[in-house]
């Protein structure tokens, strides 16, 4: 069944990929017996109406419809072998969530086992958590389907209908060769010598491939429904390839002799190219910028309409960014030519696939005023920024060539889609740029063609309107930076180029940091002159002075309506007005007189703000010489803007980020990306790092983790800059010696101090030429790199022992995902390996164990074989034989292989996020059903542009999942948030700290919707991934860990809760201190722990801790303190009843408690995310103050009960009714 407002194509994929009709391809649909265009809507159709049938009519086939159909027919029956993608790296998209679902169900809970069971906190987190599972086989269905060696047909069979020869190999090992004609395909009478291609037997022949196969293999019917049985129970989201997005690829990588890496023999992936060919227009090259510009030309009037030309804008920003990665990487690996090879090597420049590529250095001087390279570098980054906001704003009319950077084996490479004409020789006199600096400032072009489209565009950015003068003196004015750049093609287009330069130089941070380009200071000093302020920060400022305007100018109309009344009251109390009025009358105008005044007072009170104009000038500090004394007040003016802006930075944004997470108000980032994604939404540049960590640093252990992340994230950058330059200098098979020495001389100098590069003879003669000085590094020599790079970039001086003091597996993984490597996953030794003494009596004990295991090996085969079976269910780790102890800590067979770092210029989609933004706000005003239905209409819109599998539809899904629970549909928020996990590991990273908060997420709704074993699993995967990720002691796992101890108690394991509040205490202590309010409140939840694992003693002494606290720091009267008394009052007076009872306790049967009010579970937002309509803060711990009744967790009266062995007479509590949303809620 399908409506009339379907498109034709759509039923067309839908019967392709429904499993029933699996064999059709090559087909039209037919209506009354006329064919259906496929490239319209149903409803246009003629004659169409609900009740008509379409028919399905078979077509002849063409050569681009067979091969269309054999790559099809190969996929469906599983015959495809993994493909080596180059640009996405090993085990891209990986999924681990399947092998999560499988560790629940292994759970026995009537053993009284769970999730947490094992768990040691004092163990180190395992590196093998990367590892997927080993997955089981699909079944398979035939042995080989290939293109036959007799391709292709000949001239005079061609024009019989014959298109190609395939060869199949059955599962009965018989190989049958099959003739794709236009009717469909036959089995011929080839064979490996004999070259016959005409019908061996009339009955083998089919217009498909999936009705001939069961015709020449008996067994293929039945392993074909074994496949599409097992394919059933794959979860699509962890399957399908995503479309739109490049899938993250892991930075730990099982080893490549692992059962996941074993090469299988596949003649037919060698010709997956030539299947390919004119299947999707594969042997001509696309025109990506004409792409590009007539899509952004499409009409945008109706929704349909914007969700079309988004839709294919976000597939031609993805296949854009493919074809330029794969560009970038033959570049970096030299194997494609340059078009000018006797320039130098960084001014050389390429043409790959109608993709323009340039190296991000200063090639031919442009920026050598500015810092050289490093300018150049940065401005490369900077330009994609500046052309994903012009994409954001879809200015009609302004076209921007696609853009991507990317960093591949320390190369920069610069992807720009070529733009018409730009390669065109202009006639003397005439200029290449048509708008903005020609050739750097001195000369300038100025075009009024130009000028209403920039005017929009700058208007947009807080960009104003001044002028500049050229080398000659002369003034020209400019709506723009004169940096960028106006082009007109020969499309007749309008083009946008180089936008790194939108904002205004940081000029408080380059007067006390930059030293200029030569000279011992330059040595210190800051490496380049482009720091400019971030866009957000200027939005910022924008904001801030309007507030400040329509403050100012609400209390200026204020005071002059208050003047104003006062003399209206003298003029009455002049004139002596003592007429009388009637009673009626009096009240009647007094009524009309305060309508009139309220009126007058909306009036009065409404501020016009186009009267408020904040613009900076982007030129300023750049070497402008104004000439009269109106131009330099005017310059003097912007200066001061500026100056403004750049204060306003350091002054109030960057504490205000220290306050808000010193105070807890947002979550605390838990790695190096998701501190500087924040930072950057606050309008904070990475330059800003050094400061962050020394603010961080004087409010000590409470930001102790903000402290060490921007440390470590400094270090790790630094790393890359100071790597880089030695990567280029080798070819890809010298890269991993270069990269293994350089990390035994920054992590493994503890375990080796005088670690070697490894040197392979054969390799270093042919190449001879290559730049070995990497062999020289040493320890001291590298932390001596780093620590300049870091002072001088980010203005930090790291401590002396500094390298002694850095988390070797932190700091491994950040500097693995900044520089694209991907390592072999397994324990690597960064100290000294200090093997225990064993006394004597040991020896003796693991000799006799030795030898009894030997007598079972050699003499009792049937016996070891029971022993294992029965132990088959639990997962073990074999017994893994001592090897000699490493020479140094990694290898160069340790680094498997180098991923691309891509910056691209995608924009979001507008529609989606406006969406999105209406049913929040519908919600907050308390419209629940038309918010619920503009959150799925967004979701919809989110799944249908970008494709499922994108970072945007995992950001999506997330919020939702959060919205639905805090409306309370918990089913839902627990679907949400599954499909939020597998599309964020697949598109963001298995470790991200989005998916790690994304599991956590869905263990509290998986706990609010009654499954509390499978919420414990989630927990424990994200769990270890985040000991990995920053290590132990982060803020926010205290909420965590506190979350964990409620539902082990949920499942009424006592003992297990009682320890993870333990550790949950400890840890807040660490951080806020002994005296802290959150501290006493996880000490208040202990005690009840405590009390209830029948530790009385220890509830008391937790009790009286969180008494003393409460009543310090927020006073006897507070009903905290109050509530802390009363408890610790009554377990004080129990105290002596309960240890005189200890003996009949342990008589007793243990009775289950299920407390009259529960503790609840909280949320963990992402990082930065503060308290909203529908996220709640994240603090380092419980609330404490403001919902008092949190404390009351419990009945003391059913608490005491319990402890003394009493009878449970309340009712007992259903599964999973608590409100989540409440630390206490009654049941």
């Amino acid at each position: 069944m399908v409506t009339t407002q379907e498109q034709v194509q759509d039923i067309r994929q839908s019967v392709i990929e429904t499993p029933d009709t699996f064999q059709y391809s090559c087909f039209h649909l037919e209506h009354n017996g006329k064919r259906i265009n496929d490239y319209i809507e149903l409803s246009e159709v003629p004659d169409i109406s609900p009740e008509s049938k379409l028919v399905l009519v078979e077509d002849p086939y063409t050569e681009r419809e067979a091969k269309i159909h054999i790559l099809r027919i190969r996929e469906v029956i599983g015959a495809t072998a993994a493909k080596n993608d180059s640009v996405a790296g090993i085990n891209a998209g990986v999924s681990l969530f399947a092998g999560v679902q499988e560790s629940v169900e292994k759970v026995d809970s009537k053993s009284g086992a769970h999730p947490m069971s094992d768990y040691d906190f004092e163990k180190p987190a395992s590196l093998d958590t990367y590892i997927p599972p080993p997955q089981s086989p699909a079944p398979k269905t035939i042995k080989s389907i290939s293109v036959s060696p007799w391709n292709p047909p000949p001239y005079h069979l061609r024009q019989k209908g014959h298109l190609m020869y395939l060869q199949v190999v059955t599962l009965e090992g018989e190989t049958v060769h099959i003739t794709s004609h236009i009717s469909g395909f036959f089995v011929n009478k080839s064979s490996g010598a004999k070259f016959d291609p005409f019908p061996k037997n009339a009955k083998l022949h089919a217009h498909s491939l999936l009705n001939l196969f069961p015709l020449i293999s008996p067994s293929f019917k039945k392993e074909f429904n074994e496949l599409l049985e097992y394919n059933s129970k794959r979860d699509p989201l962890a399957t399908f390839p995503p479309t739109n997005a490049i899938p993250s690829s892991p930075w730990l990588v099982p080893p490549q002799q692992a059962p996941h890496f074993q090469q299988t023999w596949d003649i037919s992936r060698t010709q997956d190219a030539y299947l390919a060919q004119n299947t999707e227009n594969m042997d001509t090259l696309r025109d990506y910028n004409e792409e590009f510009q007539s899509t952004r030309e499409l009409p945008k009037d109706s929704v349909q309409e914007r969700v079309f030309r988004e839709r294919l804008l976000s597939k031609m920003y993805a296949d854009y960014t493919e074809a330029a990665v794969k560009g970038a990487m033959l570049i970096a690996r030299g194997e494609l030519a340059p078009l000018n090879p006797t320039e130098g090597k960084d001014a050389q420049i390429f043409v790959y696939n109608n993709i323009f590529f340039s190296h991000g250095a200063d090639g031919v001087g442009t920026f050598a005023a500015e810092g050289g390279d490093e300018a150049a570098r940065l401005a490369t980054g900077k330009d994609v920024l500046g052309v994903k906001i012009v994409n954001t704003l879809d200015i009609p009319g302004l076209s921007t060539p696609g853009t991507a950077v990317v960093d591949y084996l320390g190369h920069r490479i610069v992807a720009q889609s070529i733009i018409p004409g730009i390669f065109r020789q202009k006639e003397e006199g005439q200029n290449q740029i048509d708008y903005g600096g020609v050739e750097g400032r001195e000369v300038v072009a100025t075009n009024e063609a130009f000028e209403p489209l920039f005017e929009k565009m700058s208007k947009t950015m807080h960009v104003k309107k001044h002028a500049v003068w050229d080398k000659e003196g002369k003034r020209h004015d400019l709506v723009s930076s004169v940096e960028t750049k106006g082009l007109l093609g020969t499309d007749g287009r309008k083009y946008v180029l180089d936008l790194y330069r939108i904002t205004p130089l940081d000029v408080e941070f380059l007067e006390k940091h930059w030293k200029g380009t030569e000279g011992e200071e330059a040595e210190t000093g800051y490496p380049h002159r482009m720091a400019v302020l971030r866009s957000e920060l200027v939005d910022s400022f924008y904001r801030i002075k309007l507030r400040e305007f329509v403050n100012t100018e609400a209390q200026k109309k204020q005071k002059e309506r208050a003047e104003k009344l006062e003399a209206e009251k003298k003029a009455k109390e002049e004139a002596g007005e003592t007429e009388e009025k009637k009673e009626g009358e009096e009240k009647k105008e007094g009524e009309e007189e305060k309508t009139e005044e309220k009126k007058a007072d909306e009036e009065d009170f409404k501020v016009d703000i186009s009267a408020f104009e904040l613009s900076l000038n982007p030129d300023v500090f750049s070497g402008q010489k104004p000439e009269t004394e109106e131009e330099k007040a005017e310059m003097e003016k912007d200066e001061a803007n500026v100056r403004a802006a750049c204060a306003f930075l350091t002054g109030q944004i960057i504490p205000g980020l220290i306050d808000d997470l010193k105070e807890g108000d947002v979550g605390s980032p838990m790695d190096g990306y998701s501190l500087v994604r924040l930072m950057h939404k606050r309008g904070i540049n990475v330059r800003y790092l050094g400061l962050i960590a020394e603010k961080a640093a004087e409010h000590g252990s409470k930001l102790e983790s903000i402290r060490a992340i921007a440390v470590q994230e400094m270090i790790a950058r630094s790393v890359k800059h100071v790597l880089g330059p030695m990567l280029r200098a080798v070819t890809l098979a010298i890269a991993p010696y270069v990269v293994a020495h350089f990390l035994n001389c920054l992590l493994g100098v503890e375990y080796n101090a005088e670690p070697k590069a490894v040197i392979d003879e054969e390799l270093w003669k042919l190449y001879h030429d290559a730049d070995f000085s990497f062999t020289e590094l040493t320890p001291a020599a590298v932390a001596e790199k780093i620590q300049k790079d870091v002072f001088k970039r980010y203005r930090f001086t790291l401590g002396e022992d500094w390298v002694k003091n850095v988390k070797h597996v932190q700091l491994l993984r950040e500097i693995a995902l900044k520089v694209g490597l991907q390592i072999v996953a397994r324990k690597y030794t960064f100290k000294p390996i200090v093997e225990e003494p064993v006394d004597e009596e040991e020896q003796k004990k693991l000799k006799a164990i030795e030898a009894v295991k030997a007598q079972q090996v050699n003499g009792n085969h049937d016996g070891g074989k029971k022993k294992k079976k029965s132990k088959s269910s639990a997962p073990t780790t074999p017994p893994l034989q001592k090897a000699a102890a490493p020479v140094t800590t990694f290898t160069p067979e340790d680094i498997v292989n180098f991923v691309p770092i891509v910056k691209d210029a995608a924009s979001k989609s507008q529609l989606a996020e406006e969406a999105l933004e209406a049913g929040r706000i519908s919600i907050i005003q308390d419209q629940r059903e038309l918010g619920q239905e503009l959150l799925l209409e967004s979701l919809s819109l989110h799944e249908q542009i970008y494709g499922v599998l994108h970072p945007e539809v995992a950001r999506v899904y997330n919020t939702l999942a959060m919205l639905y629970y805090q409306l309370d549909e918990k089913p839902v928020a627990v679907e949400l948030a599954r499909k939020s996990v597998v599309v964020s590991e697949r598109t963001l990273g298995i470790d991200s700290s989005e998916t790690i908060l994304s599991y956590l997420n869905l263990g509290l709704f998986e706990h609010a919707n009654g499954n509390t074993t499978a919420a414990l699993a989630y927990i424990r995967h994200a769990f270890g991934f985040w000991r990995i990720v920053f290590g132990d002691g982060h803020p926010d796992s205290v909420t965590t860990m506190n979350n964990v101890a409620v539902m082990l108690q949920a499942l009424k394991h006592y003992h297990d809760s009682r320890l993870w509040f333990e550790t949950s205490l400890k840890v807040c202590e660490s951080i806020f201190g002994k005296s802290s309010a959150n501290s006493a409140t996880l000490s208040f939840q202990l005690a009840q722990a405590l009390a209830l694992d029948q530790d009385s003693k220890g509830a008391v002494t937790r009790m009286r801790d969180a008494y003393n606290v409460f009543l310090n720091e927020l006073g006897p009267e507070d009903r905290n303190t109050k509530e802390a008394e009363s408890w610790l009052d009554q377990l004080t007076h129990n105290a002596v009843s309960i240890a005189k009872q200890a003996k009949e306790l342990g008589r007793r049967k243990r009775i289950p408690l299920t407390p009259r009010v529960t503790l609840s579970a909280k949320p963990q937002p992402q990082a930065g995310q503060g308290k909203g309509a529908f996220a709640e803060s994240s603090t380092s711990g419980p609330a404490v103050g403001p919902a008092p009744e949190g404390l009351q967790s419990r009945s003391i009266d059913e608490l005491v009960k319990f402890i003394e062995g009493g009878e449970q007479t309340g009712p007992k509590k259903k599964r999973g009714n608590a409100n989540p949303k409440r630390r206490g809620a009654k049941a």
